[in-house]
């Protein structure tokens, strides 16, 4: 799971004070859709999303998902994955139209939602500290317990807790300020130190990253926990004291944090989240569905409303795009704590400079449609 500060603003007092986002709760509706309904379908190359469908299917769902009043059963996965195989690039179109059926997401009765970008990460560290390499990235911490409240409610699914035991009892762990502040200091949890409490913040936001040690080689990280706290969107926190929201994207927060000083350090403090690593080989960075992302083709969503590995039609407004929008098939593998709601997802465009360049800036609004396994569907 990573927590990313994908969707600075979920609701905006923009216009007064006592205004209010009077709302009912997130709700998935799904309206069943064509090929030819996708807006920029003709245009896109779908042979590209197949090596991340090809990850997905082979790690098959064990069980039923249920997708809003539709159910996914282990042979509609089975179905829908079986042609990968022998299947060459340019049938690819014709593959998922004959093994999928789309359907728009709603929230409710809104079609809109918010699709923003991550990226995997870029700092420079060490494996032990000195004058520069200051900044301690910490393991997973021994004592940290996680809780998936879905497992002791069905109303719970998709929330969870994380903590410690305190005499019998699961207490909250020490939030960001207690941890910066020397809470897991002399325990052995460092796996690296890095020059730049800021590239630190950040990399806790993505949730995966490349480390460049002096000697040049690389050390990659991916997520593997966090002290359970609420992710506050520092975004929000800015918007609230009013910066336009126009105005907040990652590039600006980074400078602002830079450019501040002491209120710089207590504005990320804001956020009391923060986010454990482990170190990964091979191929990466993992998402939440245990299956290494693919750049431009992975997604993040609520997986609450969404079940990984579920190719999705993203559609939807691109500063960076040639004619401003980003019309393209993404498959569902991933998650994240600010990535909440039905039509929502957090979009993966890799490693380097153009891919954090795009994903500081994709703050785009659109629709989605969800591919449905057609077995899925005509055995209804």
């Amino acid at each position: 799971m990573l927590l990313r500060a994908g969707g600075v603003l979920l609701c905006v007092l923009a216009l007064a004070v006592l205004a209010t986002c009077n709302r009912p709760p997130p709700r998935l509706v799904l309206k069943q859709a064509s090929f030819a309904d996708l807006p920029g379908w003709a245009e896109d190359d779908p042979a590209a999303a197949l090596p991340a469908l090809a990850a997905s299917c082979a790690k098959l769902a064990a069980a039923p998902v249920t997708v809003a009043d539709l159910t996914i059963r282990p042979d509609d996965w089975r179905a829908a994955c079986a042609p990968l195989k022998d299947l060459a690039g340019d049938a690819a179109r014709a593959y998922f139209e004959q093994a999928f059926i789309p359907f728009q997401a709603f929230d409710n009765d809104e079609a809109s939602g918010l699709f923003t970008g991550y990226y995997e990460a870029e700092l420079h560290g060490a494996r032990s500290p000195d004058a520069r390499y200051t900044v301690p990235l910490y393991r997973r911490p021994a004592d940290l317990v996680s809780v998936d409240l879905g497992l002791f409610r069905e109303d719970w699914k998709g929330e969870r807790l994380a903590g410690r035991l305190a005499n019998g009892r699961l207490v909250p762990y020490p939030t960001r300020r207690d941890i910066e502040g020397g809470a897991l200091r002399d325990q052995g949890l460092e796996i690296a130190w890095v020059d730049s409490a800021i590239d630190a913040f950040f990399l806790e936001i993505q949730g995966s990253g490349r480390v460049t040690l002096p000697d040049g080689g690389v050390l990659r990280l991916g997520y593997d926990g966090d002290n359970g706290r609420k992710y506050v969107a520092i975004g929000h926190v800015l918007a609230e004291r009013g910066v336009p929201v126009d105005e907040i994207t990652m590039p600006y927060l980074r400078r602002w944090i830079a450019d501040h000083g002491a209120d710089g350090t207590a504005l990320m403090d804001e956020n009391p989240s923060y986010v454990f690593f482990r170190e990964l080989s091979g191929d990466g960075p993992i998402g939440a569905e245990g299956v290494a992302l693919t750049p431009g083709r992975s997604a993040a969503v609520d997986h609450r409303f969404v079940p990984y590995g579920l190719p999705l039609w993203i559609d939807t407004s691109d500063e960076t795009a040639p004619d401003g929008r980003l019309r393209r098939l993404f498959v569902a593998q991933d998650t994240g704590g600010a990535i909440r709601g039905p039509v929502r997802a957090d979009l993966f465009f890799g490693y380097g400079p153009d891919a954090a360049d795009h994903a500081g800036k994709m703050r785009g609004h659109g629709s989605a449609w969800l591919l449905v396994p057609r077995n899925a569907v005509s055995g209804r």
